[in-house]
């Protein structure tokens, strides 16, 4: 067992400095702010932002959160006030607050999500996160994220776009993730954010009708984290400059190799949960549907994590980094 003190939870994405591994999703913390009189949001190692449209969105009309056995399906709709409007009003108190700002890009068009990209270019943002696999819209959205061809494309136009490290989110409803997940690193993507919800359905029964006016939804929660465990597990796998050999902070990793984070997502909600991805080959995790469940649960997890290190004699993440990936 070593002193707690000794313990390096820091870890680097895309050149970017983040004190800790355990980042707040996007849609789950709203701009960090609401959350800081409940807990210490500087202790975070990141905050991402709601998802952002070029255009405000006023999200989707009906029911937008329904309960299921060890989770939660929501149809949002990224409801945002717009790019411009985040930027002018929310961003500089996201920047305040601490650890690393992360915005989360979306739209509906290539032009939407360049255009996007190109004024959060011109801010003092840290870090893009171009989401291309929420379900809960109409147009655009996941269907970028499914198909190979069309995930290299958007990718490659945001990358023009942007100068500033970009995280692509991927989708566990693509039929072929280890394929999208080559051609957004073909296409220039820094790091990867996996996953996003799993496409859903619930009905109602006194109505005979679905409940979401979307009619499907996103479901997260513990119910999906398995699930999510194993497609983490695919793409490092399968993505060579995933794998966790090629991380410069890992012993024996080779200098010359090219490396592109994995931050792993979905249902994490305790620290036991962020060892298995980090185990699997996670550089980072996000936490979202927990904090709804318990505003602690990222704290939580950052004191567990240290305490298990300590216990286990691992004096930085890259030190247990991938080894369960076999």
């Amino acid at each position: 067992m070593i002193d707690e003190k000794k313990i390096d939870l820091g870890v680097t994405i895309a050149g970017t400095r983040f004190a800790n591994p355990v980042i707040a999703a996007s849609g789950t913390f709203g701009y960090g702010g609401e959350y800081s009189r409940v807990i210490d949001v500087a202790r975070l190692g990141g905050v991402c932002s709601k998802g952002l449209t070029l255009a405000p969105k006023p999200g989707n009309t009906g029911v937008r959160l329904v309960e299921t056995p060890s989770g939660l399906i929501n149809s949002i709709g990224l409801e945002n006030p717009g790019i411009p409007h985040f930027i002018e009003h929310e961003l500089r108190a996201m920047l305040a607050l601490g650890p690393v700002v992360i915005a989360n890009l979306s739209g509906s068009t290539m032009e939407t999500y360049v255009d996007g990209a190109s004024l959060l270019d011109s801010t003092d943002v840290p870090m893009i996160e171009l989401n291309i696999s929420c379900p809960n819209v109409k147009a655009g959205g996941m269907a970028w994220g499914l198909d190979c061809d069309a995930a290299g494309t958007i990718t490659a136009a945001v990358r023009k776009a942007t100068k500033k490290p970009l995280v692509v989110k991927l989708s566990p409803n693509a039929p072929h993730l280890v394929d999208v997940a080559k051609a957004v690193v073909a296409s220039g993507a820094d790091a990867l954010s996996l996953v996003n919800t799993f496409q859903s359905f619930a009905v109602d029964i006194e109505r005979a009708r679905p409940v979401f006016d979307n009619v499907t939804a996103g479901l997260a929660g513990p119910a999906i984290r398995p699930i999510a465990l194993r497609m983490l597990r695919d793409v490092v796998l399968g993505v060579s400059e995933c794998h966790p050999s090629r991380d410069p902070c890992r012993a024996g990793a080779s200098a010359s190799a090219s490396f592109v984070p994995v931050i792993g997502l979905g249902g994490i909600a305790t620290w036991r949960d962020a060892v298995e991805f980090i185990m699997t080959g996670a550089s980072a995790v996000q936490v979202g549907t927990a904090t709804f469940a318990n505003p602690h649960a990222m704290e939580e997890i950052l004191d567990g994590l240290e305490s298990f290190m300590a216990r286990k004699g691992y004096s930085s993440l890259a030190e247990m980094r991938g080894l369960a990936v076999i």
